[in-house]
């Protein structure tokens, strides 16, 4: 299997001249001023892209496409089947809109570098909020709505805002999420006190407003005056997404202005194969960093229709959601997790509900988040019948590490793989000691110093926690923390994260190398494998599978089986014996499954609640789980 001849002239060029090849993509947005240096690496490892250069983001996402011709193309496109409420926003309307937020921002004091925390649902105002603080070159950090009021106040604290804005609830299928309350909370806690709250009040819930620090969002816009797009340095922060820290101290990741809004740019064509006018639909939150580019940032600055979609796979109303959003909005692609379709192979295993919709408009489907294992992408492949595209990144690295590039050259789909590495990236599979190992061997995944432009700079006001994070175990490195190998044609398998790989007597073994084979099994949704402590062997491996629904076999049956797969498939060095059949796996709110959580209690050490799980209660059922079957006596 070749890599194309294309793509290995974009990437070589990529990595030989830099600053030649980012230049002229720079060509593709909207600069007040031009950079005196495209790349500057006078301080490494804190390189700077298009240094001197001034832009703003808001302008590259709102304004030139209204001036260029696109003011009546729909920008926006908010579905939510949680309130049964549609509704479209034009390139025009949406710029007017968000001049008016900006404008009722900047009333509250806030400017240039400012920043501003938003705690919101996934609604228009969220969308718009964001984009108002970049207008005026604030900084904007989005915080996941419905997070513990103690992770909201970390946030508070390491970013010190100006200014929250948040709704009074999110809504769930069976809930409704008060926000206000958690932000009051919060507030409280923090050491710093932020002095304003803008408040919209939705309809399902209203909240309580404090005297003198909040204000009604619909009252304050109101009054407000439409404010101009503010030009900032290319090198400036448009925003901070935090991280979850092992030190339990939050990571804010910065994001720079002009070197994320050129790779944005060039990623929308080139790798999800979108041409301005057409809809692109990325089904995540604003709270992740696949929000802030994908459904915000990339689609608009490339002058697509984007879909803000409030509601889940399945349950709003059933495992048909996501064929219906495609259907009726004429979607080209989508861009989601893979627990989302594991999630409709679970309820719809044979794929029935999609009979229901014209697909016709649909070309790609992409997946990142979490390991595209080949048996949920094998099964999107027959159902869809288009691309199924598995790519890799991080809330670090602001896009794609590695993909298969449609509008580039479209390469040959290899199951289990991310593809191969996007332009800037030199990426090598480094061992303990640093040194790069064959094709086919499994090792740390680090990409070569400089990253390209729309990865992180540094952290914020953490510069030294930056480097010691990140670029010090392996020196010109970046430790992306993720394990995998790189095979013979140069197509990247990014197979766990580094933590996940387990040493069973000797020999390093790969957790989603054996999720790939219980995957297989037929009875089986989702897996997740973890490898827990073992007097003799240093660790083993130990399953959970969920099935898919209307399986009435007995657990102990398909137990067996997939015992039986591991060990034609791997080998007896695997030592799988255990697995036990579960309701539902713990993940956070972006899909990841908690791999480490479930390892900790499976070996009765420690653990604490994640703050960006999606239900606690999961873990109750997986301890519950894990006690029956005699591993975990605490």
């Amino acid at each position: 299997m070749t890599v194309g001849n294309k793509y290995r002239a974009v990437h070589a060029r990529s990595l030989s001249d830099p600053e030649g090849f980012w230049a002229e993509q720079a060509a593709s947005i909207d600069w007040s001023k031009r950079w005196d240096k495209v790349l500057d690496g006078t301080n490494p490892p804190f390189y700077r892209w298009f240094a001197g250069g001034e832009l703003n983001a808001c302008h590259n996402a709102l304004d030139r496409h209204v001036d260029g011709g696109r003011a009546e193309q729909v920008a926006l496109i908010y579905d939510s089947p949680l309130t049964d409420t549609k509704k479209k926003f034009t390139y025009r309307e949406l710029r007017d809109q968000v001049a008016r937020i900006a404008g009722m921002i900047a009333a509250q004091g806030v400017g240039k570098g400012d920043r501003v925390i938003l705690y919101m649902p996934m609604i228009p105002e969220a969308v718009m909020g964001m984009l108002a603080c970049a207008r005026l070159g604030a900084i904007h950090s989005v915080v996941f709505g419905g997070f513990a009021a103690k992770e909201l106040s970390s946030r508070i604290d390491d970013c010190a805002p100006k200014l929250i804005l948040t709704a009074s609830c999110g809504i769930e299928p069976t809930r409704i999420v008060h926000y206000k309350p958690l932000v009051d909370q919060a507030i409280e806690q923090a050491k710093h006190k932020v002095p304003r709250v803008v408040l919209l009040q939705r309809s399902q819930s209203a909240a309580t407003m404090v005297p003198g620090r909040d204000l009604d969002w619909n009252e304050a816009l109101a009054k407000a005056q439409p404010a101009a797009c503010v030009p900032v340095k290319a090198t400036d922060p448009l925003y901070i997404l935090y991280t979850s820290g092992t030190t339990g101290q939050p990571k804010g990741v910065v994001r720079d202005t002009g070197g994320y809004c050129v790779a944005l740019s060039w990623s929308m064509k080139n790798l999800y194969g979108v041409e301005p006018g057409e809809v692109y639909w990325c089904a995540s939150d604003v709270g992740w960093v696949v929000g802030h580019s994908y459904i915000v940032y990339g689609p608009l600055i490339h002058g697509a229709t984007t879909i803000l979609y409030e509601g889940k796979p399945v349950g709003t109303p059933d495992a048909g959601a996501f064929w219906r959003v495609i259907s009726e909005h004429k979607a080209m692609a989508l861009f989601t997790a893979p627990t989302a379709f594991r999630a409709i192979k679970r309820e719809d295993p044979d794929g029935k509900l999609l009979k229901n919709y014209d697909l016709s408009k649909f070309r790609t489907l992409f997946l990142a988040g979490e390991r595209g294992d080949p048996p949920t992408v094998e099964w999107a492949q027959k159902l869809l019948g288009v691309p199924v595209v598995d790519h890799w990144w991080q809330t670090e690295t602001g896009w794609a590490i590695c993909g298969n590039f449609q509008g580039l050259e479209p390469m040959p789909v290899k199951l289990g793989s991310t593809s191969v590495p996007s332009p800037g990236w030199h990426l090598d599979v480094l061992d303990e000691n640093g040194h790069p190992m064959k094709p086919g061997e499994v090792g740390a995944l680090a990409g070569k110093l400089p990253l390209p432009p729309g990865t992180f700079p540094t952290l914020w006001n953490a510069d030294e926690r930056y480097r010691q994070s990140y670029m010090s175990e392996f020196p010109g490195y970046y430790k992306t923390g993720d394990a995998g190998f790189i095979d013979e044609d140069g197509y990247v398998s990014v197979m766990t994260r580094v933590d996940d790989v387990i040493n069973v007597a000797g020999h390093r073994l790969s957790t989603g190398q054996i999720e790939e084979v219980l995957g297989a099994h037929n009875d089986v949704a989702e897996c997740a494998v973890i490898g827990i402590a073992d007097e003799l062997k240093g660790q083993v491996p130990l399953g959970f599978l969920v099935l898919k629904a209307g399986v009435n076999r007995p657990p102990q049956e398909i137990t067996a089986e997939v015992v039986q797969m591991v060990r034609d498939r791997i080998g007896p060095v695997a030592f799988f014996k255990s697995a036990l059949v579960v309701q539902r796996l713990p993940k956070t709110r972006s899909g990841k499954i908690l791999r480490g959580t479930m390892q900790k209690m499976a070996d009765s050490q420690p653990w604490t609640l994640p703050a960006t799980i999606e239900d606690p209660a999961v873990l109750d059922e997986i301890k519950d789980g894990l006690k029956t079957a005699g591993f975990a006596n605490k």
